[in-house]
């Protein structure tokens, strides 16, 4: 396995208490960058590292570190995204509860470079527990100096504070999350104004996620040219990988970006390979609002070459072959999967989540949701296969925020893929709608 940035303690017995944090070189990049750096020098390494947003959109973090305003006497904000809500996506709870200090310290040095002397972690509502153990994490960071007033004697304060929501999907949209944070209904923003010139309390923001900004530690610890040494073209560093589905060692990964789609899936450094010794299927590469991609397609490019995982390789052929590394929920799917129940499962997931504010996601979720349940249950007709396809498409690219491509990619990728599948659905009601039924045809390739 490649190196590790983020987990290399993770395992080690007492790590979520400062001491032993503290004992193994933690919060040393807050005394480097309070020492040694200015603000901006801080920034300019997370530029240098090519670190990219690890909860989904792939954005250069310091590109968008260098955006935020910076009004004279006008207070900024540093606010992370913990309301991990993707369907397959399980690694910043882990991150969160077993290195606590690491996304602290993360937020200390991300809120020196932004000027910011009061910064929040929303988490998910449903992770109480992880939430009593960052609050604990806190206090002894605080007890510590390490947060407060004058932190190491620097001149530099800040107030940390853990905000937990209440469960709603749509609160990981950046603007919706502000909205809660703020004490309002979670609903989207329209844009401009951005964050970063009118985020938390109409003030200049920024938020990231919590693997995000627990890489700004290692980044700052051994320099963006370092960092950035690991990884392949644009996609350096490291990645944290939620791995499920139907895989013999599925869980949490520390990748190095570039490793091939197919070692990850097959060699027992990673997942081990398909369970029982079934054929692998399909694969959702970046959590639920992907496109799925067949074996064929995941594990190589339309072009033939080995896929990746890194953002480009992942994205080459665009959505007609190929998909996107986003959150990085790798489920992984066996011959026995029933792609139309597993599309209208996730179709399920955004109906019920979409905040209903804008009209081609409040309808078309529940439009897609009820095709796909007929689909799926033996009613269904051809038409109703085109019909779907037709309602993703006027969704996307339709609403304020991206859960409507969210719940429309995934639909027309499945379609596209394995049509075959959703036609088989029509011809062979009954054969379909049996217990533990799934096509077991070869896909048709775009």
């Amino acid at each position: 396995m490649g190196r590790k940035l983020l987990t290399e303690h993770i395992n080690v017995e007492g790590i979520e208490t400062f001491d032993v944090y503290r004992k193994h070189g933690g919060y040393r990049s807050v005394e480097k960058a309070l020492k040694t750096m200015t603000p901006d020098e801080v920034v300019e390494e997370v530029k240098k590292s090519g670190l990219r947003g690890r909860g989904g959109a792939g954005f250069p973090t310091g590109m968008k570190w260098s955006f935020l305003a910076k009004p004279e006497g006008v207070p900024r904000y540093l606010v992370c995204n913990a309301d991990e809500s993707e369907p397959g996506t399980f690694k910043d709870r882990q991150l969160m509860s077993k290195l606590p200090h690491l996304l602290i310290e993360g937020m200390i040095t991300g809120s020196y470079a932004l000027g910011a002397r009061t910064s929040y972690i929303y988490i998910r509502g449903e992770l109480l527990y992880v939430l009593r153990i960052l609050e604990k994490a806190i206090a002894e960071a605080y007890a510590a100096g390490f947060l407060g007033e004058n932190i190491l004697g620097s001149g530099y304060s800040l107030d940390l504070h853990v905000h937990p929501g209440a469960g709603a999907y749509i609160c990981g949209e950046e603007t919706a999350l502000l909205e809660s944070l703020e004490g309002k209904r979670g609903n989207p923003r329209n844009k401009p104004p951005f964050p970063a010139v009118q985020g938390l309390y109409a003030r200049p923001t920024v938020v990231n996620n919590v693997e995000t900004i627990a890489a700004v530690v290692p980044i700052v610890n051994e320099g963006g040219d370092e960092y950035a040494k690991l990884g392949v073209g644009k996609s350096t560093g490291t990645k944290l990988i939620s791995a499920c589905g139907h895989l013999n060692k599925p869980g949490i990964y520390e990748i190095e970006l570039g490793v091939p789609v197919e070692e990850f899936i097959y060699s027992d450094e990673y997942c081990g390979g398909i369970w029982k010794g079934r054929d692998l299927k399909a694969v959702v590469a970046g959590g639920s609002s992907v496109p799925i991609l067949p074996k064929e397609l995941i594990l190589k490019t339309a072009a033939g070459e080995n896929r990746l995982m890194t953002y480009e390789s992942l994205s080459d052929g665009g959505f007609i072959t190929g998909t996107m590394l986003g959150s990085g929920g790798f489920i992984a799917m066996d011959e026995t999967t029933c792609i139309v129940k597993n599309t209208w499962n996730f179709s399920r997931f955004y109906h019920h989540e979409s905040c209903g504010q804008c009209s081609p996601c409040r309808e078309g979720t529940g439009w897609l949701e009820k095709v796909l349940h007929r689909l799926e249950h033996g009613h269904g007709s051809m038409h109703d296969i085109d019909l779907i396809v037709s309602v993703a498409k006027q969704i996307e690219g339709n609403t304020i925020c991206p859960l409507g491509e969210a719940a429309a990619w995934p639909v027309a990728a499945a379609v596209r893929h394995f049509r075959h599948e959703f036609e088989w659905h029509v011809t062979n009601p009954k054969e379909a709608t049996a217990p533990g039924a799934a096509y077991r045809g070869a896909p048709v390739l775009a």
